[in-house]
């Protein structure tokens, strides 16, 4: 059950506390710190991803926690980001995003709970990408010179519409999938986005 891939997700929700600390509170280089601990989380996930599937490690626990943790990281981070001043994130836009992360993982509960798995689309994955940047954008947006900080805006605006049209896709998925009843493809780690 502790695969080294479960041992990265369960890192990931582990960086989550000292990732809104650095976030909130005021030092020198912050921005910094903030950045590093976040791609390290993100990286974490690539690799668990990766090697769940080289080592063909999908257990049960992993099909949980590596959903779970990508959640919870980029839940926190956008909503530390709505306190971090001037990033200026609007806090509508992160329950816009934070929504979908719930919706979505209520929906692949009843799949679950009907033996039911929706494969990811490519709208998800694009979408975790989209987050991944744009939240490091934010996170630097002050230390960004001042022709570039438009960039995290545009990034922030760009994640709300991927959240909105992969959760809508996934919504249709679901419909297919599990009310209409097609078959659903095997689950494989890292493509439950």
């Amino acid at each position: 059950m502790l695969n080294l891939p479960n041992l990265l997700s369960i890192c990931r929700i582990l960086l989550v506390p000292p990732l809104v600390v650095v976030l909130l509170t005021k030092f020198e280089d912050k921005e910094w710190w903030g950045l590093g601990l976040f791609l390290l989380a993100a990286l974490m996930d690539f690799f668990d991803g990766y090697l769940a599937r080289r080592h063909r490690q999908v257990p049960r626990l992993g099909t949980l926690l590596d959903p779970a943790a990508d959640k919870i990281l980029i839940s926190a981070a956008f909503i530390s980001l709505v306190e971090m001043a001037p990033a200026d994130v609007p806090a509508w836009m992160v329950v816009v995003i934070v929504a979908r992360e719930f919706a979505v993982s209520a929906l692949r509960s009843f799949a679950a709970a009907e033996s039911r798995v929706i494969p990811a689309g490519f709208s998800g994955k694009l979408k975790t990408v989209v987050h991944i940047v744009a939240v490091a954008a934010l996170i630097i947006h002050n230390q960004l010179p001042d022709e570039l900080r438009h960039v995290s805006k545009i990034l922030l605006w760009a994640a709300v519409l991927i959240s909105v049209y992969s959760g809508i896709e996934y919504f249709v998925r679901f419909r297919r999938f599990v009310l209409v009843g097609e078959g659903a493809s095997p689950s494989t780690r890292g493509d439950a986005r």
